[in-house]
């Protein structure tokens, strides 16, 4: 068997199992829950906020658009029965890269105003937005 045919096979096979991971739950609601918790329901509003909490459960963020004031902090609180991760979109959200969780918690405090876009890069459906004013 040559060596070509060979990575042809694992490249497929890679392919495929990514294109499964993609497949078996993508699907995301971003509507925001209020009934969830205090935290989701202040971060939730337009006010911006020192702290807030981004719930990762259920194939979304809740809530998906949060408001900070600069040098504000958000957690986000893993808890699905799939993998997660949070990944920024764009230049400016760069230093948005959290490891993978299925349980846990992982926080990032904001410095710069401006806004910025996330994902989950195993779920890219799943998205959000933090908005961090002066």
């Amino acid at each position: 068997m040559s060596t070509a045919y060979r990575w042809g096979r694992a490249g497929a096979a890679a392919a495929l199992l990514i294109g499964t991971l993609l497949a078996s739950g993508c699907g995301s609601d971003t509507t925001a829950s209020s009934s969830d918790s205090t935290s989701a329901t202040s971060a939730a509003s337009s006010a911006p906020v020192t702290a807030a909490t981004v719930d990762v459960k259920d194939m979304q963020f809740s809530p998906d658009s949060v408001t900070l004031k600069v040098g504000g902090t958000v957690t986000w609180k893993f808890a699905d029965r799939f993998p997660h991760a949070v990944q920024g979109i764009g230049d400016s959200a760069m230093g948005i890269n959290s490891p993978i969780f299925n349980a846990g918690e992982w926080s990032h405090t904001f410095a710069i105003p401006g806004t910025y876009r996330y994902l989950c890069p195993l779920h890219p459906d799943m998205h959000g937005t933090i908005t961090v004013v002066p």
